[in-house]
Parts: C-alpha cells; structure tokens; sequence
C-alpha cells in the first residue's frame, strides 16, 4: 500500500477532493464517449442486457467519483441500506479503479511490444488510467467498506470479465493483440484477484492504524 509522507490532511483537504471529484467526473464523461461506437454496436446488435457490461473504465472512474461525494457530503443516515449502499460503492471505486488503471496501461504497451505505434492518445491513456489506480491506493484508507462490500465488489467485477469475453464485449484491443485473447483474458481474472486483495490490504492497514492510534 502507499503510506503517505507528510500531513495527511492535505488529502481530505475539500478543495483537494472538489478537484478530484471534477477532474474524474469530466473523465467519466468522456470515457463514456470514449466507448460511443461499442456501446451504440452492444445497442443495436446485442441483448440489451450485456450493455452495462461495455464500459470498463469509466465505470470504475464513476463508482470513484460518487465515493468522492461521500467524502464531501458523508451521509447523515445511519441506515443499514445507507451503510451497505456506500460501502459498496466504495468497494467497487478502489477494486474497479486498481484493476482497470492498470489493465488499459499494460494493453498499450502490450500493443507497444508488438509492433503498434504509440500515439499521443497512447500516452492520455497511460496517464489518465495510471492516475485512476495511484488514487485508488491513496484514498482507500478514507472509504468505508468492509468484508461483505468487498465480495459484491469481486463479484461484480470477476462476472464483468466473465461477460468480456465471453460473449465478447471487452473493452476495444489494438488488432496485433487479438490473437492473445486466451493470455488477456487470464490476466483480466487475475489483475481482479490481486485488485480485491489489494483493496482488502487497505482493511487491515486501516484497522492496524486505529488500533496503534488507540495505544499511542
């Protein structure tokens, strides 16, 4: 996990999360754009239902941003329903966000690898997806969820793969990776494994850091 240096504050400071929840907002925007071809080609020539299944990323850079909201506006409501709702969402903004951020990135250097000419929308990928798992790690710590969260969140996205790509609706490849599908596709399932363990990591660091709190 990554231990911040310095005054952790800064972090929650509500400028710094306004930022955050715009800049990922704008980006959710158009990384639904991003997918208009597939997701209009899912509308017209596939079961209805697979089309919440399209858009990986900015999915994952969606649940972030209302679990943003949640810092900005906590939620007066202690209802189990309110509790379950936002840990949820909580869970599926760090597994989504960890998983999707580097997935995208080791695609394009997969297809980089290849022989596929890197552009500059190569390198807004790389960093705009780089910087979707970088905040993952860092705001884990402040979302709250906990053991059962985490497995809707796992369940939701090992099914998401399982959608991807077996009916064939994963995210767009650079061609000279399509024969590779078998060796992605593993990946896919096991970035998700290593993603809902780095999320349930952030549990335990969090818990560790009450308890030290408590005794010093």
């Amino acid at each position: 996990m990554i231990h911040l240096v310095g005054n952790q504050a800064f972090f929650t400071r509500r400028w710094v999360l306004w930022a955050l929840f715009w800049s990922n907002a704008i980006g959710t925007i158009y990384g639904y754009y991003w997918y208009k071809e597939q997701l209009v080609y899912t509308w017209m020539n596939r079961p209805l239902w697979q089309i919440v299944f399209v858009p990986d990323s900015p999915t994952a850079s969606l649940f972030f941003t209302l679990s943003l909201l949640f810092l900005l506006f906590p939620p007066k409501g202690t209802g189990i329903a309110v509790i379950a709702f936002r840990g949820i969402i909580d869970a599926l903004a760090v597994v989504t966000s960890i998983k999707y951020g580097i997935w995208a990135c080791v695609m394009i250097f997969s297809a980089a690898y290849q022989g596929q000419d890197m552009v500059w929308q190569d390198w807004m990928l790389i960093s705009s997806h780089l910087a979707m798992a970088v905040e993952a790690l860092l705001y884990a710590k402040w979302f709250r969820y906990g053991a059962i969260s985490l497995m809707v969140a796992a369940t939701w996205t090992w099914l998401n793969d399982a959608v991807d790509y077996m009916f064939g609706v994963f995210p767009s490849l650079s061609q000279v990776l399509m024969d590779d599908l078998t060796v992605i596709c593993i990946f896919t399932f096991t970035l998700t494994g290593l993603s809902v363990v780095t999320a349930q990591l952030a549990i335990m660091e969090k818990r560790s850091s009450l308890i030290m709190n408590r005794w010093f």
